[in-house]
C-alpha cells in the first residue's frame, strides 16, 4: 500500500474533527470526552488525523514539501487508533492506515524522527528496540528451569518481547508469567538469548521493511522450534504476531495467544485457582494493542467505484475494522474472578479507551509527550476512585510507572500477572 491508496480517503475526509473524540455514545464525562492525545496536547489540525489527510494530500499533490513543522505532525502520535475508531462512527474511511503510509513515506524519503533512526539503528545491530546488548536478551529468565527451545522441543512458546527482556524493574512480571505456566503443568519453553524482536514498534515508527524482515525470520524459527502456540505477555508484540504478520502476507501458522488469554483458559480448566485474597481497588487500564489495534486483520481486494460519478463504494462491498474485537472482557473477567479485588471502571474504555502514552514511537522520541498522555490516564483513574491502575502490557506499565515517578501522582500499578500470582 501506499498513500497514494488513501487519496480518495483524504478527498472523502470532512474535517468534522470526530477523530479528536471518542464517539458520541461512548462519552460518560465531561472532562473525559477527547480521544486523540496529539490533538488534545497540541491543539492544532495537523495534529489530528484529518489534518494527516490534509498533509497526506498536499504532500501526494507537491503543494507542499517536507518541514519540521510537518515532521512533528506525523511523528508526534501514538498511532494508538482511537481516530480511527470514532471516525468509522461517522464514515468509512481509513485514517489510521492512511497515517502509517504517510510515516512510511517519510521514512523512505529519508525523513524518517532523528531519534527513531537511532533505535532503528540499534534494532539492526542487536535485534531489539531497546539499544541493548543481543547478548543478554535472555537475563531475564536466568534461575528458572526452562525449556531452551533452540535445543528442547515444547508446545508452547513464550516470547516475552524486547520490553521485558531488557527492562530490569519489569523482570519480575516477565518471571511470574512463565512461573504461572510451569507451574500449571504447561509444556512450555523460550527462545532465551535468540528470541527476536517482532518488528511491531519499528513498522509503526514507518520501518515497512523491518518489519517483513522480522516477520520472516520468526516466522522460520518458530516453524524450527515445531511450537503450536505463541504466548506473549506484551501487547505490541501480540499484534504484530496476530494482526501486522497477517497484513503484510507473513501470518503465522500457529495460534497466537496473549497472556491473559492463556491465563484465562488456564483458570477455566481448574489449573489455575485462586487462594489468596488480593484487597485492591483496581482500575483496568485497555492496551491498544491488545484492544482495538488487535482486531484481526481485514483482507479486500478490489476497485473503488463511483456512483453517478458522486458517492464512492467499494466492489465487492469492503468490511472495516472498527476496533470493538480486540481482547477486552478475558482480562476483566480475570480480574474479577480474584478475592478481595474491586475493579472500578474508567470512564474511556474498551475502543474508546485513553492511550497509555507510550505508543508509535514517542516514548522514545517524545519522552515529555508520553509522560503527558500517561498522567491524563491517571486523572481519570483517580477520577473513578482507584488506588491502582492494572494494564497487560509492559510499554503501558513502563509508562505509568515513569509517569507517577515525574509527576508525583499517587497510584499503584501493575501488570494483571502481578496479581494473578499474589492471588494463586
Amino acid at each position: 500500500m501506499a498513500i497514494e491508496e488513501y487519496e480518495h480517503d483524504s478527498l472523502r475526509c470532512t474535517r468534522c474533527s470526530f477523530c479528536k473524540w471518542i464517539p458520541w455514545e461512548s462519552m460518560r464525562h465531561p472532562d473525559f470526552m477527547q480521544g486523540c492525545p496529539s490533538a488534545s496536547r497540541y491543539n492544532f489540525h495537523a495534529y489530528a488525523a484529518g489534518g494527516k489527510f490534509n498533509l497526506a494530500l498536499s504532500l501526494m499533490k507537491g503543494r507542499i514539501d517536507y518541514t519540521e513543522g510537518f515532521s512533528d505532525a506525523v511523528f508526534r502520535c501514538q498511532m494508538d487508533g482511537s481516530c480511527d475508531v470514532s471516525c468509522k462512527a461517522v464514515q468509512e474511511i481509513e485514517p489510521l492506515q492512511n497515517m502509517q503510509e504517510l510515516r512510511i513515506r517519510c521514512v523512505q524519503d529519508g525523513q524518517g524522527n532523528p531519534s527513531h533512526m537511532l533505535v532503528i539503528e540499534g534494532l539492526k545491530k542487536e535485534d531489539n528496540m531497546m539499544q541493548a546488548k543481543k547478548a543478554d536478551r535472555g537475563k531475564w529468565a536466568e534461575g528458572i528451569p526452562v525449556k531452551d527451545l533452540t535445543r528442547e522441543k515444547a508446545k508452547v512458546l513464550y516470547h516475552v518481547g524486547c520490553r521485558y527482556s531488557f527492562d530490569e524493574e519489569l523482570w519480575p512480571t516477565a518471571r511470574a508469567g512463565l512461573s504461572l505456566l510451569m507451574k500449571a503443568g504447561v509444556d512450555v519453553g523460550i527462545m532465551g538469548r535468540d528470541e527476536a524482536c517482532c518488528g511491531g514498534r519499528a513498522y509503526e515508527m514507518g520501518y515497512l521493511g523491518e518489519l517483513i524482515k522480522f516477520a520472516e525470520h520468526n516466522r522460520e524459527v518458530f516453524k524450527a522450534a515445531g511450537v503450536t502456540t505463541l504466548v506473549t505477555p506484551c501487547s505490541d508484540g501480540y499484534q504484530t504476531f496476530k494482526v501486522l504478520y497477517d497484513k503484510v502476507g507473513q501470518k503465522l501458522d500457529i495460534e497466537v495467544l496473549h497472556i491473559t488469554e492463556y491465563i484465562h483458559r488456564l483458570i477455566r480448566e481448574g489449573t489455575i485457582k485462586f487462594t489468596q485474597k488480593v484487597p485492591l481497588t483496581i482500575t483496568y487500564h485497555d492496551p491498544c494493542h491488545l484492544g482495538r489495534l488487535a482486531e484481526p486483520w481485514v483482507h479486500w481486494k478490489g476497485k473503488e467505484v463511483k456512483v453517478l460519478g458522486q458517492m464512492i463504494i467499494h466492489d465487492p462491498p469492503k468490511k472495516y475494522r472498527r476496533g470493538a474485537n480486540g481482547v477486552y472482557d478475558i482480562p476483566r473477567e480475570i480480574l474479577r474472578s480474584i478475592p478481595g479485588l474491586r475493579l472500578i471502571e474508567m470512564y474511556r474504555i474498551r475502543e474508546s479507551a485513553w492511550c497509555c502514552g507510550a505508543g508509535g514511537g514517542v516514548k522514545e522520541a517524545y519522552p515529555d509527550f508520553a509522560i503527558w498522555t500517561g498522567a491524563e490516564r491517571l486523572k481519570e483513574a483517580e477520577a473513578v476512585g482507584a488506588k491502582a491502575i492494572v494494564s497487560a502490557c509492559p510499554w503501558c506499565t513502563r509508562n505509568f510507572i515513569d509517569t507517577v515517578k515525574e509527576t508525583g501522582r499517587k497510584m499503584d500499578v501493575y501488570d494483571i500477572v502481578e496479581l494473578v500470582s499474589q492471588a494463586v
